[in-house]
């Protein structure tokens, strides 16, 4: 996904940029009003309002009327009042400094499900059939397939990017809401139960040192079975 970061302290941006990228993100990133006006179209803008060269919120309202990219306002200013003036501008959320990566990627997430809900709920994968909407998993053999509640978030996770590698920080964030050392190792052993309950351990692959894939299903081309 393309996010743009807005955003003139130098020091905090270039945090954020490698927190982001590790999480498999393509960032550009911007120190002015005028260059994040001028910038490529992006899936997600982090617009810092305390810009040298025009107001924040008049940006999120030029950025607004442009389009219908997601806004996630990244500000110091934490009053209420300027956090009103800042949704109601086109924001999509209002995120106050400091904050966590962990408390980021679930705002980012939460906005993208909001303004690009998925279109198709429903994934293949090598026969599994998995439903996002009403959360369910049938195997090749037409069985519906018991999933704890941890189980089936990290299969979610894959399935929302099927075919793309995610990042296990990213999954770590999203399943578990931490990054910390031990978590590691309860992706490794859930990622393995996983494997064992869809009953072909093909249908996660491990991309060592980056994260899990989600094998789906390759659609017909034509000549196929001729």
């Amino acid at each position: 996904m393309r996010v743009l970061l807005v955003e003139d302290d130098n020091r905090f941006a270039d945090a954020l940029m490698v927190a982001l990228r590790r999480q498999g993100f393509d960032v550009h990133r911007v120190a002015t009003a005028a260059e994040g006006l001028a910038a490529p179209a992006a899936d997600l803008v982090l617009l810092d309002l305390g810009l040298p060269d025009m107001d924040g919120i008049e940006v999120c309202r030029r950025l607004r009327g442009a389009g219908e990219t997601a806004i996630i306002a990244v500000t110091a200013r934490g009053e209420e009042r300027d956090r009103v003036i800042g949704l109601r501008s086109g924001a999509d959320d209002y995120l106050v400094k400091p904050f966590g990566i962990a408390e980021l990627m679930a705002r980012i997430d939460a906005v993208m499900r909001r303004v690009r809900p998925v279109a198709h709920p429903v994934v293949t994968a090598r026969g599994l059939r998995i439903d996002l909407d009403r959360r369910e998993v049938t195997g090749a053999d037409g069985a519906a397939v018991a999933l704890a509640r941890k189980e089936f978030e990290l299969l979610t996770a894959l399935a929302r990017q099927p075919g793309t590698v995610v990042a296990r920080e990213r999954l770590l964030l999203e399943v578990w809401q931490s990054v910390w050392p031990g978590a590691q190792r309860t992706l490794d052993v859930h990622v393995a139960t996983l494997r064992a309950k869809l009953g072909d351990p093909r249908v996660i692959r491990t991309v060592r040192g980056v994260g899990y894939q989600l094998a789906v299903d390759e659609p017909a081309r034509p000549g196929d079975g001729a």
